[in-house]
């Protein structure tokens, strides 16, 4: 008897995976969003130390910072050629593998109090986080797709746990004394390791490659027709002029620039704005952390139930009344009401937004490659722009930017729903072993 389910047409021919094969992908998957959570919460939790070694002003550690941003930015819009010529499975590890070497080369830098190897360092660090993050979602996505569930909230769920471990070991560090060149390389060197072991437990996609060979078929027809082959550059630029993927790109946005300007001015706007001290400040950050972890584990069931437009729609809206308590509560208590609606409001628009991006397998290194170029952008630019309209009207005042920008995530939701010809496909999954 056969131990496999049926599959979609453009699956058919293709090896079937196991659902052991897809569990074991999966918890591969896992490990690398926390691994990457792990490395750029080591980076974060050092900068103090950084700045005191490099002796560097708040100015020019913006300058230092950038390098960083740069190599994001550089990784992100790169990362769709590298994924089609060489794979997730490589692109991950090769990304893994120059982002660790980054991060330890900015530890040396710093202990040798040498900021242009500091620079270089972040900047080869940012280009594997910026690759690593696009290729991690894509596989992620082709994983959800064969499991046939919601799993994707998940995997930010376990980024988000990876930058808690990589904080407390940051934490011990500075408490240990621990050179700073010890502990950034000690992570490096952990996080090659591992992803050389996890990049073994990676499937090939059915979908993807099932597409690939249509297209290839479809191009090689063109050719013994006579006609030019179609650019896969071309192809790959042109999903930028798709509007479903600027749509998507909104929603990331919202969400991403929602999150973003709690992460750097939350604890700050509570001390200033609501007259709370800095402890209290750190205190009720962590609530927003804890409500944003919580509404990612909880998402995989009201994904699963209700569909991704309508929970869009009440994350936009608890986000929304959120912001609006936080910003105008006259306590400090129901401000603290506010945040935790603002951190469940949060949760899932990124990765909600990924998924939604990598629906068709055909194109979907590609979006993903803009979408999270969008999102980045705003976590880059977003918390500059707060702190400077801040400056001049509050901080509390400035986050009126985020409440818009939530509210236009809201109402674009829809661009998330999958595709009605994507809508049927059936997981490549087989319940048993083969024999």
């Amino acid at each position: 008897m056969s131990n496999t389910v049926p599959v979609s047409a453009h699956q058919a021919g293709l090896v079937v995976l196991t659902r052991q094969q897809v569990v074991a992908w999966r918890n591969a998957v896992f490990v690398l969003f926390g691994l990457s959570g792990v490395a750029m919460a080591s980076w974060v939790s050092r900068t103090p130390s950084i700045r005191d070694a490099l002796g560097a002003s708040t100015f020019q550690m913006g300058l230092i910072v950038f390098g960083l941003a740069v190599g994001s930015i550089v990784g992100l819009t790169t990362s769709s050629t590298v994924l089609a010529r060489i794979g997730s499975a490589a692109t991950i590890k090769w990304s893994v593998i120059v982002s660790g070497a980054g991060l330890a080369v900015t530890g040396v830098g710093a202990t040798l109090a040498m900021a242009s190897v500091v620079i270089i360092g972040l900047a080869f660090f940012g280009l594997g986080v910026g690759m690593c993050d696009v290729s991690m979602n894509v596989e992620g996505a082709a994983n959800e797709r064969q499991l046939g569930r919601t799993v994707m909230p998940l995997f930010h769920a376990m980024f988000s746990g990876g930058t808690i471990v990589g904080a407390a070991l940051g934490a011990g560090a500075e408490y240990l004394g621990i050179s700073i060149a010890v502990h950034l390389g000690a992570i490096g060197i952990a996080m090659i390791a591992t992803v050389l072991v996890a990049v073994r437990f990676l499937q090939p996609d059915p979908a993807a490659a099932a597409v690939a060979a249509e297209d290839a078929a479809a191009n090689q027809k063109i050719v013994d027709d006579g006609g030019s082959a179609k650019s896969g550059w071309r192809s790959r630029m042109a999903i930028w002029r798709d509007r479903r993927t600027l749509l998507i790109g909104l929603i990331v946005l919202g969400m991403a620039f929602a999150e973003g300007s709690a992460n750097d001015w939350l604890a700050l706007a509570m001390v200033d704005g609501h007259g709370v001290d800095n402890a209290t400040g750190a205190l009720i950050f962590g609530l927003f952390v804890t409500a944003m972890t919580i509404g990612r584990i909880a998402g995989v069931y009201v994904l699963d139930k209700f569909g991704r437009v309508p929970v869009l729609r009440v994350s936009a809206a608890l986000a929304g009344v959120g912001l609006v308590i936080v910003i105008f509560a006259p306590m400090a208590w129901l401000a603290c009401v506010g945040v935790v609606l603002w951190g469940l409001g949060s949760a899932l628009g990124f990765p909600v937004g990924m998924s939604a991006a990598a629906d068709d397998p055909r194109n979907a290194a590609a979006r993903v490659s803009a979408v999270a170029t969008i999102g980045y952008v705003a976590f880059l630019v977003g918390p500059p722009l707060v702190g400077f309209v801040g400056e001049h009207v509050g901080l509390l005042n400035a986050l009126l930017m985020v409440l818009a920008l939530v509210a236009i995530a809201g109402i674009v939701s829809p661009a998330a729903r999958k595709p009605a010809d994507l809508a049927t496909g059936e997981p490549a999954v087989s319940d048993r072993p083969r024999a």
